[in-house]
């Protein structure tokens, strides 16, 4: 057996071990890996066809390596106090709403998310408007029976982003990191929600202290 053939073994146990992976990044480095033998052995080789071929997917690879890296670091800082879900914008799709169109109802089955981008919004239920720069419709993801527990009305004309929850759940599958720290995202949402609902519990209580101190 020449070093050229072992180029081609090596290349060949790369692919081997790329199909055992479980997650992406892995794959994706051990994918790099048997792009740059196969490479060597095609040039080497004079295996022509070979080495087209993974001189294309070598870029491929690394992009998409690049891609997950970004992602998971993305998440990571999110859940680590920055609520900002930009990091998903690359993952969404464009939605135009006019004035008055209800995008989903309380009680309806839940399977997307929403970011929005322009224009003005209301979750009628607790009379909270919504204003551009936020997600709606998250904790659906993880509810058990994911119904939604709020009506989401557009109340001025503008665009939203959408996500569908079967994508989620690729980018939750592919890397476990990702699912980690996105469920500690909404987790940390979850906390200031009820953090302010403490607070609005409390309020008139306080108020009303504060009227039969004055009183006296």
């Amino acid at each position: 057996m020449s070093w050229v053939d072992g180029l081609g073994y090596v290349a060949a146990l790369f692919v081997f071990a790329t199909y055992s992976m479980k997650t992406m990044i892995p794959l994706r480095i051990l994918g790099i890996g048997s792009n740059i033998f196969f490479i060597a052995y095609g040039y080497f080789g004079s295996l022509y066809p070979n080495l087209i071929l993974h001189m294309v997917l070598l870029p491929l690879n690394g992009l998409r390596l690049y891609q997950m890296v970004r992602l998971v670091q993305q998440v990571k800082d999110a859940s680590r106090g920055n609520l900002s879900m930009d990091w998903l914008k690359s993952f969404m799709t464009k939605r135009s709403c006019r004035a008055g169109e209800v995008i989903f109802q309380k009680g309806d089955l839940s399977s997307a998310m929403f970011y929005t981008v322009t224009g003005g919004y209301r979750l009628n239920e607790i009379g909270v408007d919504v204003a551009p720069g936020h997600l709606v419709g998250e904790i659906g993801f993880i509810a058990p029976d994911n119904k939604r527990t709020l009506t989401f009305e557009c109340v001025e004309d503008g665009d939203l982003l959408t996500i569908g929850y079967s994508q989620v759940k690729q980018l939750y599958f592919q890397n476990p990191k990702f699912g980690f720290y996105f469920l500690q995202l909404i987790s940390q949402r979850l906390f200031k929600d009820i953090e302010r609902l403490e607070q609005r519990l409390t309020a008139p209580d306080q108020i009303g202290e504060v009227v039969v101190e004055r009183l006296r």
